[in-house]
């Protein structure tokens, strides 16, 4: 008997948001949507909170659906008793309050949980805990409004909370600091400074769970110059369409595994997914200082078993296909769930 995926999709922030879910919602749904495997239904919440269940994630499917309230949305997934959930909503309440929607309705979900990915999502919160469990990360401070901070510059100034490099300022002299505070405050109600690791290497590191063992996977390394911006991750096409300029192959390549910094930035990672509680799959960035020494900078949880997922390209870099890897995480979930 076919498994019943639910796919959620979407966002009830903003439009962004819902173009970002798109793009990787149907990645997955390209490559797994037709695997007799698998029954797979959408569900995709709009900006505003309404929800509906399209025949397609394309923009004119959705506007054609029905659209309802969050009660009504619960009864019909109910009915439907969705054997899994596989979350592809990256604003905030998406990764926390619609997973813990789930976690209400006894329906499973393959990734992190609600707690995890609050944790995760907030920068400051997240490099306390990893370097507790003795991951280095660069000196920083918190602030809240435009202020002077006690550290040395070159400093980096990002938003505590927000994603994809938005907001996010490389400070060299003491007259740029504050107009780069504002500039992150513009995303976040807290700006995280931290001292400049001089550049040597960017790289992340992903990890799978497998047969209830932690997997590191070839590490993905970045074209930097100073540090990553949103202009380095994400645009838009001439029509407006979002699409992922990190995928091009001059932005971002695998390092083969025989290169020295990929068992210094494996430990680094073990630590990163122990400590933070992850579960099933675990994403970390780190800066390797000129002397080859890895610094943690964040984690992004995410995977969203699309090819185009950072996850995915290095896991298939490890020779494990897209159905190898959504496979594991069910069989991981169903391992965790009968363990509870």
């Amino acid at each position: 008997m076919a498994l019943s995926v639910l796919v959620l999709v979407g966002s009830s922030v903003d439009e962004f948001h819902c173009d970002l879910s798109r793009v990787y919602a149907g990645g997955f749904l390209d490559a797994l949507g037709s695997d007799p495997a698998y029954r797979v239904e959408v569900a995709f919440v709009s900006p505003g909170g309404m929800w509906s269940f399209p025949d397609g994630i394309d923009t004119a499917s959705v506007a054609a659906a029905q659209q309802m309230h969050l009660a009504q949305a619960v009864d019909i997934m109910s009915a439907w008793h969705f054997d899994v959930m596989v979350p592809q909503m990256f604003c905030l309440p998406g990764m926390t309050t619609y997973r813990s929607l789930f976690d209400l309705m006894d329906v499973p979900y393959v990734g992190n949980t609600p707690d995890v990915m609050s944790m995760t999502a907030d920068k400051a919160l997240a490099r306390a805990v990893v370097a507790a469990a003795g991951v280095a990360v660069p000196a920083g401070v918190v602030v809240r409004s435009s202020r002077t901070v006690d550290l040395e510059l070159p400093v980096v100034v990002k938003p505590v909370d927000s994603d994809n490099s938005m907001g996010v300022t490389l400070v060299e002299d003491d007259d740029s600091l504050a107009p780069a505070i504002h500039d992150a405050l513009a995303y976040s109600s807290a700006a995280l400074v931290e001292s400049y690791i001089p550049l040597g290497r960017e790289v992340r590191c992903g990890i799978i769970a497998m047969d209830g063992e932690l997997v590191c996977l070839p590490l993905e390394e970045y074209a930097v110059d100073s540090v990553r911006t949103s202009a380095d991750k994400l645009n838009r096409t001439a029509d407006g369409d979002l699409y992922l300029v990190a995928k091009q192959q001059t932005k971002a390549w695998m390092v083969d595994t025989s290169d020295p910094i990929t068992e210094k930035v494996w430990a680094a990672a073990r630590s990163c997914y122990r400590s933070l509680g992850c579960r099933h799959y675990g994403l970390f960035d780190f800066r390797i200082d000129p002397d080859g020494e890895p610094w943690f900078l964040e984690a992004g949880l995410y995977c969203s078993y699309s090819p185009s997922s950072v996850l995915a390209v290095m896991a298939a870099a490890a020779d494990i296909t897209i159905d190898r890897l959504f496979a594991h995480s069910l069989a991981e979930l169903s391992v965790k769930e009968s363990a509870s």
